[in-house]
């Protein structure tokens, strides 16, 4: 019989949520367009080096996952609607002035504005469909923002090609802001969140110190930074793709939508596959991801291979691109394992109390990868698939094709980062797994001494005490 006391589901929200989530969709169309083709921007239109452009690139990510816990602390301060205007005012003008102005320190200048806007939206939109939700609808909330953010980024990079196609890749910013522009007045007009005054708000002090607890926990900190290598291949979407296709196959290649391949995948896929996996461990699941990604980098590696092999075109796409493609969406298949497991997990160490501010430190190992991954692709696209515009004047077509004959060993390093990270998590595995053991068995005979067990009772306990470990996360903090 059901249980008349539980909570029937409902996929009624309010305006505020459905708001919100329009916002959300307009500033990751906006960031995606614009983030997409950042290195190339640096170096063609700014003038910075590859090795200057991945490292400039990498810190203003790597701000991105860092920041959003400190900018709550301020919209909780604030308001959150106060703070929403705010963040799309700087988004609007940020983007706006990248396109005026494309002198180095000028553009330094600007995209630190973006990096406080931005890092203001996450926290106000999650919070947002935290408030405007209950026990009736909150899972489906948060189903829908996840799907808003993706459609949001797909859309963006799905414009930006007629943009820099048609006009230049400047212009980027002008639609980034325009975008953002809308926002602004939707926001205006239309959110108007109810301020929860009685709400618990966390102190710069606590952050730091939870942070502190993240980064002296082990356990945690070894994870992380495991994981920090599946995302500094993933990363290379960004960092490097967009440059070696446009260098190795053309201008008319269009990066921006091979790079729409990811978010499609995992929009497809990670349902099936968090439902395939739910019974397995956290570590389980994380292992077979990790593994998927040096086939990904290998992939995207084979491009001169198949095109030795099939011609200059496959299915209508260049192989390189075919090859990409293929990569890509491997990629997109190995973040289905990886991505929800580890959130499930790091927000298990949370103390009790603590899990949002935790998890406001989830994305710790995109901040690590996001400035590895940008850093390493600068000095491999600088050494192997070069911008044109450095290169000798009056080479004819033969040395220019010499110039990039190797531009696809940029991936073997991926290989190689990809194939050590998943040997570590192993590793990690059977280290965390030892340790748990021992201290099950220190535990066990240390009761069994004081209850007077004989020794058959003992080791008798220790199989029931494995076997009851072995049904549980080997990863939970004892």
């Amino acid at each position: 019989m059901p249980d008349s006391t539980q909570p029937k589901s409902t996929w009624r929200f309010s305006g505020t949520f459905w708001f919100a989530n329009s916002l959300e969709l307009c500033e990751r169309a906006a960031y995606y367009g614009f983030f997409v083709l950042i290195t190339l921007y640096l170096s063609s239109v700014v003038g910075f080096s590859d090795i200057t452009a991945g490292i400039i690139a990498g810190v203003f990510a790597g701000l991105l996952y860092l920041l959003p816990p400190f900018m709550g602390v301020i919209s909780d301060r604030i308001g959150f609607r106060r703070a929403m205007l705010m963040a799309f005012a700087l988004l609007s003008f940020g983007y706006g002035m990248l396109g005026v102005w494309h002198d180095k320190v000028t553009v330094c200048l600007f995209l630190f504005v973006l990096v406080i806007g931005s890092a203001f939206i996450k926290p106000l939109i999650t919070g947002t469909v935290a408030k405007t939700t209950d026990e009736t609808n909150r899972a489906r909330g948060f189903s829908l923002f996840y799907w808003t953010v993706n459609i949001g980024a797909f859309l963006g990079k799905t414009f930006i090609p007629f943009v820099r196609q048609g006009i230049g890749i400047e212009y980027i910013n002008y639609f980034s802001s325009a975008v953002c522009l809308v926002a602004l007045f939707i926001a205006f007009l239309f959110y108007h969140p109810k301020e929860d005054e009685q709400s618990e708000r966390k102190t710069f002090g606590e952050l730091f110190h939870t942070l502190f607890k993240i980064l002296t926990n082990a356990r945690l900190l070894v994870l992380t930074l495991i994981i920090a290598g599946f995302w500094t291949v993933q990363q290379q979407l960004y960092a490097s793709m967009p440059k070696y296709v446009i260098r190795t196959v053309g201008e008319d290649a269009k990066p921006e939508w091979i790079a729409n391949v990811n978010p499609l995948v995992v929009v497809i896929c990670v349902i099936f596959v968090t439902q395939w996996m739910r019974k397995k461990k956290a570590i389980t699941s994380m292992t077979l991801g990790m593994f998927i990604m040096p086939f990904s980098a290998f992939a995207m590696s084979l491009g001169p291979w198949l095109r030795d092999g099939a011609g200059d075109s496959l299915l209508g796409l260049h192989p390189f691109t075919f090859m990409l493609v293929v990569g890509i969406a491997l990629q997109g298949l190995a973040e289905c394992f990886i991505s929800p497991r580890f959130l499930e997990f790091f927000s298990l160490q949370a103390p009790k109390g603590e899990e949002g501010v935790y998890l406001g430190f989830s994305h710790l190992h995109s901040f690590f990868s996001t400035i590895a991954g940008f850093f390493i692709s600068g000095f491999l696209l600088d050494k192997y698939c070069p911008d044109p515009k450095t290169l000798p004047e009056n080479l004819t077509d033969a040395e220019i094709a010499a110039t990039y004959a190797n531009a696809h060993h940029i991936w073997y390093y991926f290989v190689v980062i990809a194939f050590v990270s998943g040997i570590a998590l192993v590793i990690y595995s059977l280290v965390c797994r030892s340790i748990d053991q021992k201290k099950l068995l220190t535990a066990d005979a240390k009761s069994d001494s004081e209850e007077g067990l004989s020794v058959e009772d003992i080791g008798q306990k220790d199989q029931t005490s494995d076997a009851k470990s072995d049904s549980k996360d080997l990863f939970e903090v004892k």
